[in-house]
């Protein structure tokens, strides 16, 4: 019979998947702490006694990742080394029943919008008044502001909305209290994040209103960069455009999954656009601000999806030259609308249209770096790795995008802070620069 371990009471949360489930993480753990709970985060010594895992349930991979976390903590609950294993997040909601089946030694198994309940077997109460109070697991300058929780869009190959249900706003004033207490913490910039940011306010306010957040948000003190990622084409509110391109505090930076460009292919995935209207997006886009660097992803393999129909994708890939991009090969979702279509496209054909695009992505991307050689940059520096500082400018989100090098070993910059940053060489993903000499 399993012993139980001796440890004091400490509470591991382990993070798996996407930024939304980092905000999820952070907001559980600010709740313990306001407990007096013990409480740490994936724990590099792993000797929290009571584990809790948050789960993604996304892709294949994902889901892979998730159950193979859970089994290695249960096995540690079986050699008494932890006392108890929860599980909550994406992958939780979707599979609890099947998950409950195949691995019954997990305490209990938990949803996304089971925080209270989660919170309750943890012997710890559900605070209602601590609005924007979360332990950030992000570096000291960085935080995710998470403005909205599910998707109401009928996307045919995506399970969000069956993990992370209805659309729902958080009101204005909730995300300025909370992003004026992260400012307040050190924190300089906010990274919006959603299911679709396009459909902010509609639910609450009766219209898009991303732009009056925007505008709310770049009056908060020591906040300097607000960068926006997940943004739907559909219904995009061109107001946004005028906010980023007026007020310096918002980044030239917009993450927007197109996803495809075929009409055919557009339509099957219910996405509400089409090849013209999307190309003449992301001309507004360009029009309105002249800088702005796009970050899009697409899917390719998706059924139907034929040698012609996939030179379309690559032509206009070329054509776009979008600044930032990258590329899922198409699986199928159980329960979603694509499911129901024959995956006709051989896993080895899927892979190649991966590289094809990536190459030609690499080739773009190599050109559009080597443009700023010579330019100075204001960049964030993220931290030291190596004998390298590793920063990012406005046009960079981290962990996705360009890095900009500096040579820790001739220069010094300070991990947290901004920096001027010329640009002295680049490869295809990777600028490197030095501090920008101050003239006397």
């Amino acid at each position: 019979m399993r012993t139980k371990s001796k440890k004091e009471n400490k509470i591991n949360v382990v993070t798996l998947g996407c930024s939304k489930n980092v905000y999820d993480s952070e907001v559980l753990m600010g709740q313990l702490v306001a407990n007096n709970k013990n409480v740490v985060h994936e724990d590099e010594n792993d000797d929290g006694n009571i584990v809790v895992i948050n789960t993604c349930g996304f892709i294949g991979d994902a889901k892979e990742e998730s159950i193979n976390t859970i089994l290695h903590y249960v096995n540690k609950k079986e050699l008494g080394e932890v006392d108890r294993v929860y599980v909550t997040g994406c992958l939780s909601e979707r599979y609890k029943p099947d998950l409950q089946k195949e691995i019954p030694n997990v305490d209990e198994y938990f949803g996304t919008h089971d925080l209270p309940n989660l919170l309750k077997v943890l012997d710890a109460d559900y605070k209602h008044e601590l609005i924007g109070e979360r332990l950030t697991t992000t570096p000291i300058h960085y935080a995710y502001l998470k403005i909205a929780e599910g998707c109401d869009r009928p996307c045919s190959f995506c399970a969000i909305p069956l993990m992370r249900g209805k659309h729902v706003s958080t009101p204005i004033e909730n995300l300025v209290i909370e992003a004026t207490k992260l400012a307040k913490k050190g924190i300089k910039e906010l990274i919006l994040i959603a299911q679709d940011l396009t459909y902010y306010g509609l639910d609450i306010y009766k219209k898009r209103a991303l732009a009056e957040l925007l505008t709310a948000l770049a009056k908060i003190d020591g906040i300097e960069w607000i960068r926006l990622h997940y943004a739907f084409p559909t219904g995009f509110p061109l107001d946004v455009l005028e906010v980023i391109h007026n007020e310096p505090k918002i980044c030239n930076y917009l993450d927007i999954p197109l996803q495809h460009i075929n009409d055919d292919i557009l339509k099957s995935m219910r996405r509400g656009t089409s090849h013209e209207k999307t190309t003449n997006l992301i001309a507004a886009f360009r029009k309105s601000v002249p800088n702005i660097a796009i970050r899009t992803t697409l899917i390719v393999g998706y059924p139907g999806e034929t040698e012609a129909i996939f030179q379309e994708l690559k032509d206009w890939v070329e054509a776009m030259r979008f600044e930032r991009l990258g590329v899922f090969a198409y699986s199928h979702e159980e329960n979603t609308h694509a499911a129901s279509l024959k995956d006709n496209i051989p896993e080895k054909v899927k892979q190649k249209r991966v590289s094809d695009i990536m190459d030609l992505q690499s080739q773009i991307s190599f050109e559009l770096n080597q443009e700023k050689v010579g330019q100075v940059f204001k960049c964030i520096i993220d931290r030291k790795d190596g004998n390298y500082f590793v920063g990012r400018t406005e046009f960079d989100s981290p962990d996705v995008d360009n890095e900009v090098l500096i040579d820790a070993t001739e220069n010094y910059v300070q991990v947290g802070k901004f920096a001027n940053i010329k640009i002295t060489s680049a490869t295809e993903f990777d600028l490197y620069g030095e501090p920008e000499k101050v003239k006397s």
